[in-house]
């Protein structure tokens, strides 16, 4: 008889050890409306701080940067698709999908 036994225990310790030098999550983040239909998204986070707003189409083309120190920010000159916005606020980096109609 033979017997196969495997174990995972350093899968799983890997994935509760977090990356000191990751950036940390934007805290209370709200991307709305999404889809965008009026040219304007509001942005909004717990700090409320000024953001770093980068804007990429699905080929990973930049087609927007911009610094941001209210909750709107004007899409209209996106022509309507799907892209990627990366929102920097603080030390903190998020990344949502936004829909431009």
């Amino acid at each position: 008889m033979v017997f196969f036994c495997s174990l995972s225990i350093s899968a799983q310790e890997a994935k509760q050890q977090s990356d000191p030098n990751a950036p940390s999550v934007i805290e209370g983040l709200s991307l709305y409306p999404n889809p965008v239909s009026g040219g304007r998204v509001n942005i909004s986070t717990k700090n409320d701080a000024d953001k770093e707003i980068i804007i990429f189409d699905l080929l990973g083309k930049k087609v927007l940067q911009t610094h941001l120190s209210s909750r709107e920010l004007n899409v209209s000159n996106l022509i309507p698709g799907v892209y990627i916005i990366k929102i920097n606020e603080l030390n903190a980096t998020a990344t949502r999908k936004l829909i431009v109609r």
